[in-house]
This record gives C-alpha cells, sequence and structure tokens, in this order.
C-alpha cells in the first residue's frame, strides 16, 4: 500500500479582468505588483478540510495603488491525472519509508513540479460577505414554509445587495466568452452551460458544469412554476447531450440538480459527475432536477407553497431574521 503525500506547489491562475479579454481563463505566469497576491499577509485560516484537501486562507494583499485589499485564498490538491501515474510510479520515484508491517509499507513520495500543482482561487478584494462565507461555523436547519418565504427569506433578498453582474457579463458575452461548452441563444427557454471554477478540466472523473439560464428575474427554486418547464427541459436536455458531445458522458452518469438556497440569486443549474462527490450535494440543499420538473407537472405551484428544508451558518443574517420572526 503505498500513500502519495503530494507537495505544495503553485498553479498560477488568475481570473482574467472580465470586461477587457471576456474571461479568457488562460493560465498567466505574473510576477511583481502585478501578481495576484502581491505582498500577501497571511490574517486567519477560515477553514481546512483534510478530507478534501484544501484550506481557505483570509489574508491581504498590495494593490497597484500600495494600499492594502483583503484577499480569501482557496487552496486545493489537484486530483491525479491517470497519464501521469505510469511516468510518476515507473521511473524509481524517491520514496521515504514511514511504516512498514508484514505485507503494507507507507511511503512518503515526492513528485516532480509537474504533478504537484495546487489549485488557487482568490477572491480579491474580499468583502466581509466573502470571509464570513468561508469561515467555519455551526450550522442550523430551516423548514421555510411558502408563507415563510414570503414574509422572511424574499423580504431578506430584496434588502440585499447581492451583485450577480459577473452573471450578466457570461450572459452577455463580456466574460468567459471562450469556455462556453453550449448555448440555446433563446431569451426565454436558453441557457449557457459553461465549466464551473471548482474543476480544473483536466479530468473528467471530477466534471462539473453550470447551466445559467438566459431569462432574468428567476432568483431561485422558489419562483419556478409550470410556465418555466420547458426552459428546465431544455436544460436537463441539451445539458446532458452537449455533455455527452464533448465529454463522452451518458446523462444517467450525470448528478443534475439545482440548489436551495442557492450562492447567488439567478436561476442556474449544476450539472457534476456521478461518481464525484461534489460540494453541495447534501440532502437538505440539492434538487435534482428531474425531481423539480415532476413536481411542478403535479402541481403548477409546487415550489410557491411547499415547505423547504436548509442549512444556515450560524452568523447569516437570513438566520437572524428567522430568529426574529419566532421561527428557530
Amino acid at each position: 500500500m503505498l500513500l502519495v503525500a503530494m507537495a505544495h506547489a503553485g498553479e498560477k491562475r488568475k481570473r482574467a479582468d472580465e470586461e477587457e479579454n471576456g474571461g479568457s481563463g488562460d493560465a498567466e505566469t505574473l510576477a511583481g505588483p502585478q501578481h495576484p497576491l502581491s505582498g500577501f499577509r497571511l490574517q486567519t485560516v477560515l477553514r481546512e478540510s483534510a478530507r478534501d484537501k484544501s484550506i481557505f486562507l483570509h489574508g491581504q494583499v498590495t494593490s497597484d495603488g500600495q494600499d492594502t485589499e483583503d484577499a480569501v485564498v482557496i487552496l486545493e490538491r489537484a486530483p491525479f491525472h491517470v497519464d501521469a501515474i505510469s511516468p510518476l510510479l515507473g521511473n524509481n520515484p524517491e520514496l521515504k519509508l514511514q511504516l512498514k508491517n508484514d505485507i503494507y509499507s507507507v511511503y512518503q513520495l515526492t513528485p516532480p513540479p509537474a504533478l504537484s500543482e495546487v489549485k488557487t482561487t482568490i477572491i480579491r478584494p474580499a468583502t466581509a460577505k466573502h470571509i464570513k462565507k468561508y469561515l467555519r461555523q455551526e450550522v442550523c436547519l430551516i423548514h421555510e414554509t411558502g408563507e415563510d418565504y414570503k414574509s422572511i427569506t424574499l423580504p431578506f433578498i430584496e434588502s440585499q445587495s447581492f451583485s450577480i453582474q459577473w452573471v450578466y457579463n457570461i450572459l452577455e458575452k463580456k466574460a468567459e466568452a471562450d469556455r462556453i461548452v453550449y448555448e440555446n441563444p433563446d431569451p426565454e427557454q436558453g441557457f449557457i452551460l459553461i465549466p464551473d471554477f471548482k474543476w480544473n478540466q483536466k479530468q473528467v472523473e471530477d466534471l462539473y458544469l453550470i447551466a445559467i439560464c438566459n431569462p432574468r428575474g428567476i432568483k431561485s427554486l422558489r419562483d419556478l412554476t409550470a410556465d418555466h418547464l420547458p426552459l428546465l427541459k431544455n436544460i436537463l436536455r441539451e445539458g446532458q447531450e452537449a455533455i455527452l458531445k464533448r465529454y463522452s458522458i451518458p446523462g444517467n452518469q450525470l448528478r443534475v440538480y439545482l440548489h436551495y438556497q442557492p450562492s447567488y440569486y439567478h436561476l442556474h443549474v449544476h450539472f457534476t459527475a456521478l461518481g464525484h462527490d461534489a460540494p453541495g450535494t447534501v440532502v437538505e440543499r440539492a434538487h435534482l432536477l428531474c425531481d423539480v420538473i415532476q413536481n411542478l407537472e403535479m402541481d403548477p405551484q409546487y415550489y410557491r407553497t411547499r415547505a423547504l428544508t436548509y442549512a444556515l451558518r450560524a452568523d447569516e443574517a437570513l438566520l437572524k431574521a428567522f430568529k426574529e420572526a419566532g421561527k428557530c
């Protein structure tokens, strides 16, 4: 038995300026004051996961004007690439023995830099909301009725300044246009299918794409009625067909679902490889798209009236609103 301990290294990838270059996402090697982590000073470890091989950091970086900005940096060990395994193990790699017992032995293996990538996501400048989002906290289950949504959740959403300009940039081809996997341009029943930034696109085992619907004003699952069935069916059918054509993964090997609560309030659908334990697939958050379609076919107002259960972090303002209303 061989335990491979991957060493830290930098995958220097920067989310390009969306307005200027269409969000190409091409890898760049940056240095000096233009480096997105210029002068990085660690402030806090927000969260870490030994299981997911990831760590979430809050730090400060130096901006162009020599002022400091808050930044959230997410470091994730890159998945193994099947094509790299034979070269890695077939050339007598350096092994350091850690434990040996009968037929079992555990070693530390130091891979070459080319196989030591760390996916690095940078949010800069990061707001207090970003920092809280990644901070480890206690969570509480909310059982939100249709009336709770109207009287508590919807007024909360409308009172907040949640910016989704980056979503509109994608829909308007101002950003990430070269990353589009598939597009149905119909303004009411169409969508754009694009890789999620959590997926490095180097292997299909952890495939993760997002379908962003063209019509605006559909905030979440709660807004859906039978009128949206053509849109939802297009996303399910055409999304699966596009993934089969591009990545050779059939629909019965895909997990297609919506989040409630979503991370941003513009309707979008997640497509992940079924064998991938993607974040956000827990039962209290993920709603399979095929089930959503069937529920709306049975009851056109299903998601306007039924109770939905989801988890909120301890310091979330929405949880405070539910507590003030005596609902938890």
